[in-house]
C-alpha cells in the first residue's frame, strides 16, 4: 500500500485527511482529521527511527553497528525531532550548546573554537 502523500501534486500545499475506510466492511468515515507527526517524516527519517527503536535508544549500540559517532547520530536525531516539529528554538539552541560543551570536554575542538561556536548561538538567538 503506498504512503500517505504529503503535498498536492498540483500546487504542493499541505493536504489534508478527510475520508476513512473500514478495509472489511467499506464503512466510510468523512470528516478532516488530524496525522501523526510521524506521517511528517521522510523515508529517511522514518528508517533512522525505525533504527534508534530496534536499538532501543542505545547510541552506543548504534555507533558500533554503523561505525558514526555519537555527534553524527545525535545530530539525525535531532533533524528527525525538528521534522516532527516537536522541538523549539530554545531547545535547539540549549541542545547545541551541550554538544559545544561536551566536544569541548573530550578534546574534539579548541577553547578558541569553542568559544566562536557559541557566539555564534548567540547571534542567531537575536
Amino acid at each position: 500500500m503506498p504512503l500517505v502523500p504529503q503535498s498536492c501534486p498540483s500546487c504542493s500545499s499541505a493536504l489534508a485527511v478527510t475520508q476513512l475506510t473500514c478495509t472489511s466492511c467499506g464503512t466510510g468515515v468523512v470528516g478532516k482529521f488530524e496525522l501523526s507527526p510521524f506521517f511528517r517524516l521522510s523515508p529517511e527519517s522514518l528508517k533512522f527511527l525505525e533504527f534508534f527503536v530496534r536499538n532501543r535508544g542505545n547510541v552506543k549500540e548504534m555507533e558500533r553497528e554503523t561505525g558514526e559517532s555519537y555527534w553524527a547520530i545525535r545530530r539525525q536525531l535531532d533533524e528527525v525531532i525538528a521534522e516532527m516539529g516537536i522541538e523549539t528554538k530554545e531547545d535547539e539552541i540549549s541542545t547545541r550548546r551541550q554538544e559545544i560543551l561536551a566536544q569541548l570536554s573530550s578534546g574534539e575542538i579548541t577553547v578558541q573554537e569553542a568559544t566562536k561556536l557559541l557566539s555564534q548561538i548567540k547571534g542567531d538567538k537575536k
